[in-house]
């Protein structure tokens, strides 16, 4: 059985001596990169840096992308274009506090095919995503289908 192995080195210096005012800066360094990233605004973060919350409705539309692709290449179907407007859900009121849904809107053109494969080939990859399967958030998809 191999395992796959996933790395990331996050980093915060400062002072919690104040509730409203540390710092949630810190850095994330994955590979050979680094971004720098906050809470979100609404729990004292900065607004113009990443947050977590965004990278984990990022990681679930990253994932269903390259899942997508890599059954849509091996279906012999021909993808020309995919953008995704991903939406994460977090009511004030879930218990745990928690993300509930993720939407992926993806808009997809295609060439030489139909729009009944390329959303069949959509599901199918929306079952192998690893990262929807590791969620317990729910990931919906609500495609936009061109073809060509």
């Amino acid at each position: 059985m191999t395992t796959h192995n996933y790395t990331a080195t996050v980093t915060w210096s400062g002072r919690t001596d104040a509730y409203q005012t540390y710092s949630r800066r810190h850095e994330v360094r994955l590979g050979d990169s680094s971004i720098d990233l906050s809470a979100a605004a609404e729990f004292r973060g900065d607004s113009g840096l990443p947050n977590p919350e965004q990278l984990l409705v990022t990681a679930a539309s990253s994932c269903q992308l390259l899942s997508f692709l890599a059954v849509a290449a091996h279906a012999g179907v021909e993808i020309i274009d995919y953008r995704d407007a991903a939406t994460g859900i977090m009511p004030d009121d879930a218990r745990p506090v928690r993300l509930t849904e993720i939407v992926l809107r993806p808009t997809i053109v295609a060439q030489g095919t139909t729009t009944a494969v390329v959303e069949r080939l959509l599901e199918k990859a929306h079952r192998q995503c690893y990262i929807a399967n590791s969620l317990t958030a729910v990931v919906t998809l609500e495609p936009e289908i061109t073809v060509r």
